[in-house]
């Protein structure tokens, strides 16, 4: 089982850190006490060299690989792919994530495209000085869903400015546990073949969006549907699944709705 930390905060040793690393000493108590063979890695976006977003849709037209800004997006990207779960945190910055999280995600909007890790799962937090913002946490759900992951829970953490770490133990030790728990059960269990009524929705309004785009068959985000089998009538999700057939059915209609107003 290998788990992917990002962070997005600048802050070296700050809130979000202390909180992930608090998620972390779980997952590994919980690994070990269940003979999992675990890899996990921490990763700060902070580190990286991930350039601003230029808006020149070259990833869309041509693929995320002729990107003009040569940095360690797709180092990233790569790393990604290989994981099986990954944990998400940013600061909530005037309401929202921080913009280095903005930034990642903006650059990874070839997967708003061609959903690339529908066999992930992920678990997502926000951390701050007052009211933790729910919005903050919808951007990263929506990007992450939209990218076709799992979504096995979510936490907003209240910490004040600068929590001290028998802070972070005493008040955020039982979210942290919850949700290191719900990360390896989705693992184990294979939650990701049960998604939930949102990830079908999703998938749905994007099929219906590929099934009429006549004038974009030769792009490089069709050929990647259809490919995959994707635009096809019978198929509801990114891969074979195991959701209730009422819900399946529900998404379906829900999907093609919502899909005659967007496209």
């Amino acid at each position: 089982m290998k788990i992917i930390a990002i962070n997005s905060s600048h802050r070296t040793n700050g809130n979000t850190e202390k909180l992930i690393k608090r998620i972390e000493y779980y997952i590994k108590e919980m690994a070990a006490r269940g003979n999992i063979d675990l890899e996990y890695e921490y990763i700060a976006l902070a580190d990286l060299d991930l350039h601003i977003c230029r808006g020149c849709r070259i990833c869309f037209d041509k693929g995320e690989d002729k990107c003009p800004l040569k940095d360690d997006l797709l180092v990233l990207r790569d790393k990604l792919l290989e994981a099986d779960g990954i944990i998400l945190g940013s600061p909530v910055y005037v309401e929202e994530v921080n913009s280095i999280m903005k930034n990642w995600i903006d650059r990874m909007a070839f997967n708003c495209h061609r959903p690339a890790f529908f066999e992930k799962t992920a678990i997502i937090i926000s951390t701050s000085g007052a009211g933790s913002s729910n919005h903050t946490l919808r951007t990263m759900k929506n990007a992450l869903t939209t990218w076709g992951f799992h979504l096995a829970g979510q936490n907003k953490f209240r910490m004040g400015a600068l929590m001290k770490e028998n802070e972070v133990v005493v008040n955020c030790s039982k979210g942290a546990e919850k949700l290191a728990g719900k990360l390896i059960s989705s693992l184990e269990k294979g939650k990701q073949l049960r998604p939930t009524f949102y990830s079908l929705i999703v998938f749905i309004v994007q099929q219906k969006c590929w099934q009429k785009a006549e004038r974009k068959k030769d792009t490089i985000d069709y050929e990647y549907w259809n490919n995959r089998g994707w635009i096809k009538l019978k198929c509801n999700y990114y891969m074979k699944q195991k959701a209730n057939p009422i819900k399946c059915k529900s998404a379906e209609l829900l999907g093609a709705i919502i899909a005659k107003f967007i496209i």
